[in-house]
């Protein structure tokens, strides 16, 4: 019961959080709260300072942390250790993704794991790109799913999935009804871009570049989704993965037209610290990940199956959407 308190502490701690600490064990709010007091009234002294927003840690809260951290790393290493005597697969697996990836793979993937592994617990939370590789590098997340990975010292990136990227448009534009288009079809033409801050926009504005192609950029938005309501309503088109338009190409509300003349593809990857012990738990995720795509959704084009599985990258999906519009008012 002790280390269960230490556990839900430790959560309560990394999001800053007693009702997100609390959910990512199932507890209630006022049950986390209890577990926290539990062990200041055993201590003798206040670990968390509740008068601040978001949470904070007191300085003897810092140091229960980072000292029961590590032992619960540790603690978790030995438990795997000796489950895996009896080819058992227990202990949670944390992880910390963008977005885009979880409207439609990590759906699939959590409930394989859950029917493979009923001892082992999939924890997964939804973050910006750079919140993703900051938990991973604290060691709050085992695994980050990203885009467009970049390995450093600290961290290892696993390859994990390459969507194609596609002309998205509504199905009365003029370039709809074409099998496929060059690139330099798209010079002039209004397009819906991401902000500048995440690296798809970057990636797409290089693209364009070195094509010596120029759109005319009517709005720039921060996900995926209010990029494809705008187009739906005729704002203009945009480049996106193809498996993030599976479903309005399904329902033909957008139409996905492949690139013919060059090929641009949004890697996925898997991230986790270099060092880090993976248990038996974690490494049967990135197997099933890795090695088990999703079904494609009935309906879909060529254009959107094609070398494509999951969702979009570092693109928030989820998230707020920032709207800038320029020769355009942005939808709402």
């Amino acid at each position: 019961m002790h280390l269960r308190f230490v556990e839900v502490f430790c959560d309560v701690a990394q999001r800053r959080s007693f009702s997100k600490g609390a959910a990512a064990h199932n507890l209630s709010q006022s049950s986390a709260s209890q577990a926290v007091s539990f062990l200041e009234k055993r201590l003798g002294t206040k670990l968390i300072d509740r008068s601040k927003r978001p949470l904070e840690l007191t300085p003897a809260g810092r140091v229960y942390f980072d000292g029961c951290r590590e032992l619960l790393e540790r603690f978790r290493a030995i438990e795997d250790q000796v489950q895996q005597f009896h080819d058992r697969v227990t202990g949670t697996v944390r992880v910390a993704a963008i977005y885009s990836v979880g409207l439609m793979q990590m759906e699939q993937s959590v409930q394989t794991f859950a029917e493979r592994y009923p001892e082992a617990r999939l924890r997964v939370e939804y973050l910006h790109p750079d919140q993703v590789c900051e938990q991973v590098q604290n060691d709050e997340a085992d695994l980050g799913l990203v885009s467009f990975p970049r390995p450093s010292g600290e961290i290892v990136s696993l390859d994990w999935q390459r969507q194609p990227m596609v002309l998205v448009a509504p199905p009365a534009h003029r370039l709809a009804s074409q099998p496929s288009i060059g690139l330099s079809e798209l010079d002039g033409e209004d397009y819906i871009g991401f902000t500048r801050d995440l690296t798809i926009r970057r990636e797409v504005d290089r693209w364009l570049k070195r094509a010596r192609v120029a759109v005319n950029v009517v709005h720039e938005f921060d996900n995926i989704e209010t990029i494809k309501r705008a187009i739906e309503i005729g704002s203009g088109v945009a480049l996106l993965p193809s498996p993030t338009v599976w479903q309005e190409i399904s329902s033909r509300t957008l139409v996905a037209v492949p690139i013919a003349d060059s090929e641009f593809f949004r890697p996925l990857g898997i991230i986790h610290k270099r060092h880090k012990q993976l248990t038996a738990a974690v490494q049967k995720f990135i197997e099933l990940l890795q090695h088990e795509a999703p079904e494609p959704v009935p309906g879909a084009t060529q254009a959107g199956q094609a070398d494509a599985v999951g969702q979009a990258p570092d693109d928030r999906v989820a998230g707020r959407a920032r709207g800038r519009s320029r020769s355009k008012r942005a939808p709402v």
